[in-house]
C-alpha cells in the first residue's frame, strides 16, 4: 500500500525507489508498482540470484545494489541484471580534513 499512497502524491515524472532486504521483499516491492528496488546488504552471489529473477519478471524495473559494496569489491556486484549499484563508504566514512579560515585584521 505504501507505494501506492506514494505514487498518488507524486508526480507523474518521480521514480519510486524500495529498499528491500529480501528478495521477497524485492518482489513484492515490484508488484507494488516501485520503479526500482535496491536490494540492500546482499552478497553478490545472492544478489545476482535475486537481480535475475527480478528481471525475468518484471524487465523493465531497476535493480540497485547496494550496502557493503567498497571499491576493492566493487567489481563482484557487476551483472547484466543490475542497473545501479550504490557506494555508501563515498559519504560515509569520508576523512576529515581539519582547516581553519583565519582572516587578519589589516
Amino acid at each position: 500500500w505504501a507505494v501506492k499512497a506514494v505514487r498518488s502524491v507524486c508526480g507523474f515524472s518521480s521514480k519510486i525507489e524500495v529498499e528491500c532486504r529480501s528478495a521477497e521483499e524485492g518482489r513484492q516491492a515490484a508488484q507494488a508498482g516501485a520503479d526500482i528496488v535496491m536490494l540492500d546488504n546482499f552478497v553478490p552471489q545472492e544478489l545476482h540470484v535475486a537481480a535475475f529473477a527480478l528481471k525475468e519478471d518484471f524487465p523493465t524495473l531497476l535493480v540497485e545494489a547496494s550496502g557493503g559494496v567498497t571499491p576493492e569489491n566493487l567489481a563482484s556486484y557487476f551483472s547484466p541484471h543490475v542497473d545501479i549499484i550504490s557506494l555508501g563508504c563515498i559519504t560515509q566514512g569520508c576523512p576529515v580534513v581539519d582547516f581553519s579560515l583565519k582572516v587578519k585584521k589589516p
